[in-house]
């Protein structure tokens, strides 16, 4: 936060430590030698007079109590009363003075005679009074927004985009393509002493060095990449881009994110733009169907090629197979003719008429009996049968 707010809330004083910044509300409070600063502890406004109050409490006790303060017998109860006054009165200036309270959310910094001293933790802490010690509370634990390129308003709990900033906004990328950008940094207080006395203006610094930490890294890359499927990488790269340099300032400040939130050419081109990206849309998906079509039918053209030439193979390997078994029963059998040529020759003859009768219709006609009245020569039975059959 800037040097006129550096304490925050209602305690905040309006003033950097060494005296009034330009911005910010509140008048002139002083800096550490300025006069006490309202952030310092105990309330906004300077200390009252003690003297003058302890003064206005014993007169008045003095017009209440009876017999006027005097030396009559409530003379001992009076300064009793007195010395309750003033041991009250010591304890609360001894509170206001030397005693402050850092919230959950702040870093008590504390100034000795100007110069950073000590860190004070949250809970009620111990100072020595003003001009000795100043003490100053930024909010360590709050996470700050900065939008770069676009200004939006919080409206219902939710940012929406409401004004653009094109000087903000357009850069120039490494293909000479001028890109719209609007995006956000979330930073927050790393190192309250280095926040406080390095750097003046925290929040204009860490936009400007925002600014410049994406435009240089929007310099050296393409502008397609940063439309579709870099942004992410982007992001980091801005952020640790910024980082180095906040560090290299010891401005005490931890880049918490980088968010970008609109990324798109200039309006004026937009659309021929866009029109130009669905071109290349089409084209990729021509392409990508030509490829899926060709991974479908080359396989399917080589598994088919493969299963012909495994066929033939087993067909080859079939053939030759049945050849030499045949050309070894041939040996046998001939082996066999020579030991018993009459017993092979009947055996080859009622194979080769069991082989050629097998598959078909055979009608027998046993005439030994030399009855003349026997069965006629021709009878188709095996039709008869047949049609028997088919009848059932």
């Amino acid at each position: 936060m800037p040097w006129y707010n550096q304490n925050g809330g209602s305690r905040g004083n309006g003033n950097g430590p060494w005296g009034p910044s330009g911005g910010g509300g509140g008048g002139n409070n002083g800096g550490p030698w300025g006069g006490p600063p309202r952030g310092s502890g105990g309330g906004g406004n300077s200390p009252p007079d003690l003297e003058e109050l302890l003064r206005k409490s014993k007169q008045g006790l003095k017009n209440v109590l009876p017999g006027g303060g005097g030396r009559g017998p409530g003379a001992g109860a009076n300064r009793a009363i007195v010395a309750f006054a003033l041991v009250i009165g010591v304890l609360f200036a001894g509170y206001y003075f030397f005693t402050f309270r850092v919230a959950p959310d702040e870093q008590g910094v504390v100034l000795r005679f100007g110069e950073s001293h000590r860190l004070a933790q949250s809970g009620l802490n111990f100072r020595l009074p003003y001009p000795i010690e100043t003490v100053f509370l930024p909010k360590v634990t709050r996470v700050n927004r900065i939008t770069i390129g676009y200004r939006s308003n919080d409206a219902g709990g939710r940012n929406s985009r409401t004004q653009d900033v094109p000087e903000e906004s357009l850069m120039l990328t490494g293909d000479e393509n001028i890109v719209d950008i609007d995006f956000t940094v979330l930073w927050r207080i790393s190192n309250a002493s280095d926040y406080l006395f390095n750097i003046q203006n925290p929040e204009g610094t860490v936009k400007d060095v925002a600014e410049s930490a994406m435009r240089e890294v929007v310099g050296r890359s393409d502008i397609q990449p940063i439309l579709t499927q870099a942004r992410e990488v982007t992001q980091e790269d801005v952020k640790v881009l910024m980082q180095a340099a906040l560090d290299t300032y010891k401005s005490g400040i931890f880049i918490s994110d980088v968010q970008m939130q609109q990324v798109d050419p200039p309006r004026e081109v937009i659309d021929s733009f866009r029109d130009v990206q669905a071109a290349k849309a089409d084209q990729e998906r021509n392409q990508n169907e030509a490829e899926a079509y060709a991974n479908k039918v080359v396989p399917e053209a080589r598994g088919e090629a493969a299963k012909i030439t495994e066929a033939a193979n087993a067909y080859r390997e079939q053939t030759v197979a049945e050849a030499r078994g045949q050309a070894d029963r041939f040996d046998q059998i001939y082996q066999q003719y020579k030991l018993a040529p009459g017993v092979t020759r009947q055996r080859m003859y009622l194979e080769t008429i069991e082989r050629v009768f097998n598959g078909t219709d055979k009608v027998i006609i046993d005439n030994s009996s030399g009855s003349g009245n026997g069965v006629v020569p021709y009878l188709p039975l095996d039709q008869l049968n047949r049609r028997s059959g088919a009848a059932q």
